[in-house]
């Protein structure tokens, strides 16, 4: 039986050319104070879902913060993403996604978390819509 709330490292967006044709054409989701950036491969030979996190070093000069949120934001994925999850390696479409914090302030993690699951929701939601 496999575990589902893991974020290994087929899961995690690593690609520099996927990250930059992410930013470049995503499609993007506000949920203040998260920004989720999303694209669709249908040219990939299977289904997959990719993930990462960040936070701009301009609105947190410390990496001990930057780090500390950037933990929060894989946490809050790790134990939300398994209805997406399912849903995309159901299809035929693979599916990368970035979560950016764009608050100003230190998040805290229930909040967080209750942000990130509308986030996802969306992107379920549109995932199914789109062509």
């Amino acid at each position: 039986m496999p575990a589902i709330h893991t974020y290994g490292k087929t899961e995690r967006l690593k690609s520099r050319k996927r990250i930059e044709s992410l930013f470049k054409t995503g499609k993007r989701i506000q949920v203040h104070p998260l920004l989720l950036i999303y694209r669709l491969h249908e040219e990939l030979p299977q289904p997959t879902l990719q993930a990462g996190v960040g936070v701009r070093s301009k609105q947190f000069r410390k990496a001990v913060d930057r780090n500390r949120i950037k933990r929060i934001l894989r946490e809050a994925y790790r134990l939300q993403k398994e209805p997406l999850r399912a849903r995309v390696l159901g299809g035929q479409k693979s599916l990368d996604l970035f979560i950016m914090y764009t608050g100003q302030e230190m998040p805290v993690y229930a909040d967080i978390f209750t942000r990130a699951g509308e986030a996802l929701r969306k992107t379920m939601e549109r995932y199914g819509e789109e062509p």
